[in-house]
């Protein structure tokens, strides 16, 4: 259902299917299968794997052999019911996409449940690193490379945000078997109506705001973004949500991550000061990238400020609905009806703040 813009340039390396199942409670045999098809000359009773604890959507694998982790093919596993709401084609062609344009490692493969692709080295980040200048420059610079990525056939491509959002809604669930989440379900989280009427009142006021259709990222959480010291340089990786989206709603969601995900503290969100740095180092990339001219004026970065602010509000309720079903469904260990309930919490108070702010004359 999703509309399929996204088109691989021709000459992309072709990405195998490897008909094997990796079971994520007891991994090893599945992943050997693969390093034998990948590395078939790292001897098996040489590869080491190190599983990597921090995502909450798939389990990640790292395997390697020798002492320094200079070679790993990293085996990523999907979430258990996780294709309900991640359209794995897309995540394939984006991964696609992005490595053509350096921006992504190499997929290796794909397997059954799952896929393998190059490390990349670097450090993950913290939400202490991502507001220090020197890094978010760094970061507001590489999303604008993203955001100018010619990856659409000739169409002039819409966002599919609204109709992922109507899909996530179908899926939020109605209740659970267990009697105290349940309960905390219905007391904490708005009802179905009320979910509704604010879908259908972001859409339409949000969509009015002049905000391009660019190449989105889409979850630029501080994991997901890998600092290079060496080469000074940072990358994104995680491409599951990777689409077509309004720019400032790329952005605004990379704001509402300065407030963390396991410690949640919105207080950390950026002030207007941080932001018009940020947003000033964006658009002088974007454009750079686009025209070849860094111009950008106060005007310019007023307007974006109060665009991004406004869909920091659809990026609330999207990881709400999100969590509302990885509640259900997630084998992962984390609070995900607490996660969902902060969420729409933030949207609510944040709402008639963002509203208040008015676009330059």
């Amino acid at each position: 259902i999703m509309a399929d813009y996204i088109h691989v340039p021709a000459g992309a390396p072709a990405v195998p299917k490897l008909d094997v199942t990796v079971d994520e409670h007891d991994f090893r045999a599945g992943a050997q299968k693969l390093i034998k098809e990948l590395r078939p000359h790292w001897k098996e009773t040489d590869v080491k794997m190190k599983l990597f604890t921090d995502g909450i959507t798939n389990k990640l694998i790292g395997c390697y052999v020798g002492e320094v982790m200079e070679d790993v093919v990293l085996v990523r596993i999907y979430g258990n019911k996780t294709e309900l709401f991640v359209d794995r084609e897309n995540e394939v062609k984006s991964f696609r996409v992005l490595h053509a344009n350096k921006c992504a490692p190499h997929l290796y493969c794909t397997f059954n449940n799952g896929l393998c692709y190059e490390f990349m080295q670097g450090t993950a980040l913290d939400p202490e690193h991502i507001r220090c200048p020197e890094m978010f420059r760094l970061i507001a610079r590489q999303m604008a490379k993203y955001h100018t990525i010619h990856a659409h056939n000739g169409w002039v491509p819409k966002s599919n945000l609204w109709l992922k959002m109507g899909k996530y809604f179908s899926l939020v669930p109605t209740e659970f078997e267990d009697k105290t989440v349940n309960l905390r379900f219905k007391r904490d989280i708005p009802s179905p109506t009320q979910l509704k009427e604010e879908m259908a009142w972001m859409q339409n006021s949000l969509s009015d705001l002049g905000s391009p259709v660019v190449l989105c990222h889409n979850d630029l959480l501080c994991k997901n973004i890998i600092f290079n010291e060496k080469e000074g340089k940072v990358k994104f990786i995680d491409y599951e949500y990777t689409g077509y989206n309004h720019q400032a709603y790329d952005i605004g969601n990379h704001f509402n991550e300065f407030a963390g995900i396991n410690d949640v503290d919105y207080s950390c969100y950026p002030d207007k000061s941080l932001q018009m740095e940020w947003l000033r180092a964006y658009l002088e990339a974007y454009k750079e990238y686009k025209t070849h001219s860094s111009e950008v004026s106060d005007k310019e970065v007023e307007v974006l400020y109060v665009q991004v602010n406004r869909f920091a509000l659809a990026s609330h309720f999207f990881w709400g609905l999100w969590a509302l079903i990885q509640a259900k469904y997630s084998t992962i260990e984390f609070d995900f009806l607490g996660y969902a309930i902060l969420r729409f919490y933030q949207y609510f108070k944040m709402k008639p703040e963002v509203m208040a702010l008015n676009f330059p004359l």
